[in-house]
């Protein structure tokens, strides 16, 4: 596909600087690319490569200055660069059309418009799939299950029985919802189980990585709020709340029912215990370990997680404690010896 720049810019709302006749034929990022690729400065750390990239045009913020190539001046770069790779460099595969022959749908399954389920899926009894949803090879979609419209299963996901997913949500392959929460009760050394009948309840655009578990609910509901993204091989535990538009990095994982808020963070593979609230805004650093509530807006990390600039001292401390070790052993030798000579006297 080949765009100007000054059509590239009308599609994100931008702001030529520079030629806009310059013909832009692909999308690279900026250490990659090459004449004729368009890429994006998003990310301060890379300001120093803005002259030296040899893309034809950068899309960048507001308030970046001409320079020497021509550029696109955008509210958010990242945004915009992901609207131009959609446009310009489609990936070209098409999703599955009807029903394949192989697959198992169930009595009394509601399927509404545009539906497509790939081979070897199984849809159980009284599940309920929206318009122009999507079930990939090998799903299994569980009784009574209901999926909103315009929303992807990606291959081998398995949805256990009466769980609720809302529209355009993205399923990635592996992934496990509603299997039980992890809940036994110990007498006399025996490990007993504990029902768990309740269900997971996912809002609309969420989006899921691959090889994530979602427990069902011991009672009522696990819930994923409207918008959150979860990122690969994320453990998510029974009764666990997640508000809106949170951010969940891979390997993280929230022990049962804790509340995580709106818009939180949690960076790779934090872990946090049960029954503790995460409030909104806050940001929970990788490798951190939460054991005890977050108030909102709050930044934290290490182990255990506590405010993010007293963790800072406390590793600077850490980092020095084998000059101070030194230190210590010559101040005990320096005061042996004053005792020594104290005693010959």
């Amino acid at each position: 596909m080949r765009k100007t720049l000054k059509e590239i810019a009308k599609l994100i709302d931008g702001e030529v600087v520079g030629d806009e006749a310059t013909v832009i034929t692909g999308v690279a990022g900026i250490k990659e690319a090459y004449k004729g690729d368009i890429t994006f400065l998003a990310n301060p750390k890379y300001f120093s490569l803005i002259e030296k990239t040899r893309a034809s045009a950068i899309i960048t913020a507001r308030q970046v200055e001409r320079i020497s190539k021509p550029i696109i001046r955008t509210d958010n770069p990242s945004l915009a660069f992901a609207k131009i790779v959609s446009l310009i460099a489609p990936n070209g595969i098409g999703h599955p059309k009807g029903i394949h022959p192989s697959a198992i749908v169930g009595k009394g399954v509601s399927l509404g418009k545009g539906i497509a389920i790939g081979p070897y899926a199984v849809v159980e009894d009284e599940v309920c799939l929206g318009d122009e949803t999507i079930i990939y090879a090998g799903c299994f979609i569980g009784h009574h299950t209901k999926i909103g419209s315009n929303t992807i299963i990606y291959p081998h996901v398995s949805i256990r029985e009466r769980i609720t997913i809302g529209c355009r949500v993205i399923i990635h392959s592996g992934t496990v919802i509603g299997s039980d929460g992890f809940g036994f009760a110990n007498i006399k050394g025996l490990h007993h189980k504990i029902p768990q009948i309740g269900t997971v309840e996912i809002g609309d655009d969420v989006e899921i990585g691959a090889n994530v578990t979602i427990d069902r609910a011991r009672f009522d509901k696990t819930v994923i709020g409207n918008g959150t993204k979860i990122d690969n091989l994320v453990q998510i535990a029974h009764n666990v709340v997640i508000g809106e538009n949170s951010i969940i990095v891979a390997q993280a994982g929230i022990s049962g029912s804790t509340n995580i808020g709106r818009g939180v963070t949690l960076a790779g593979q934090a872990g946090l215990v049960g029954h503790i609230t995460v409030g909104d805004g806050a940001i929970v650093a990788a490798q951190a370990g939460v054991t005890k509530s977050v108030p909102p807006n709050t930044t934290v990390s290490g182990y255990p997680a506590r405010r993010h600039d007293t963790a800072k001292r406390v590793n600077a401390c850490v980092q020095n404690l084998p000059k101070l070790y030194a230190t210590i052993a010559e101040l005990k030798k320096k005061i042996q010896e004053l005792e020594d000579r104290l005693k010959d006297k």
